[in-house]
């Protein structure tokens, strides 16, 4: 979407020599997009749900096109919206969180989390700004948890990572659209504009400092 992009990612991305080239789901080349043919495909947010099909046609054609990237075990990254579409591609159940969660926290990791690029972020607070969740796929690995939301994150082997949270974001002027676009959801619970920007000035550049390291790291593992 246009408020939603790599943002922070951008750097470690172009660093381990991919040539980035961004398609909106309101492009009319969206549709014969291939999925499969890229070194790397990277999914990024929206405020829609995977469950709101019936608004968005598009979602129905993007989770047919992603299982067949995923059958054939390419490299895919995906955030907050992009890690469902991956957890529903992979037939997982995707529905609305107990609650939305916004603003900075860490993460809690699991042994396997530790153990990966994941553990860049250990103790390090990173933006949350999701009202749904997800089961977790068959075959994979829970990475990272919250207090709200028990699966924040997880990998199918090496070539699959799945972002419930946005370690992306922290330092780019687009998250004033966020706001702009929120306030009605901000107010219901009882965080307002102003906490959010003194949090992202000020946790923001740590948050996009660690997320870079985790990405270069993953990327580094991929075969």
């Amino acid at each position: 979407m246009p408020v939603e992009g790599i943002s922070g990612f951008r750097e470690p991305v172009e660093a381990a020599g991919y040539a980035i080239d961004r398609i909106d789901v309101t492009n009319p080349g969206f549709a014969d997009t291939d999925f499969v043919g890229p070194d790397l495909v990277i999914l990024m947010g929206g405020p829609m749900g995977v469950y709101e099909t019936d608004r968005h046609p598009w979602i129905i054609h993007e989770i047919e096109r992603m299982r067949d990237r995923l059958a054939a075990d390419r490299p895919t990254l995906g955030v907050c919206l992009g890690a469902q579409l991956i957890a529903a591609a992979l037939d997982a159940r995707v529905n609305p969180g107990p609650r939305p969660e916004i603003g900075f926290s860490p993460i809690t990791l699991t042994e396997v989390g530790r153990a990966g690029p994941l553990r860049h972020l250990d103790g390090c607070p990173v933006l949350h700004w999701h009202g749904d969740t997800f089961e977790l796929p068959v075959g994979t690995e829970l990475l990272a948890s919250s207090p709200f939301y028990a699966r924040q994150a997880f990998r199918r082997g090496d070539a699959v990572l799945a972002l419930q949270f946005h370690a992306e974001m922290g330092l780019d002027p687009r998250f004033e659209s966020w706001i702009a676009d929120n306030l009605a959801t901000l107010a219901a619970i009882g965080l307002t504009p102003a906490e959010l920007r003194r949090a992202y000035g000020e946790l923001g550049p740590g948050a996009v400092a660690a997320g870079r390291r985790m990405i270069a790291e993953w990327l580094s593992r991929l075969g």
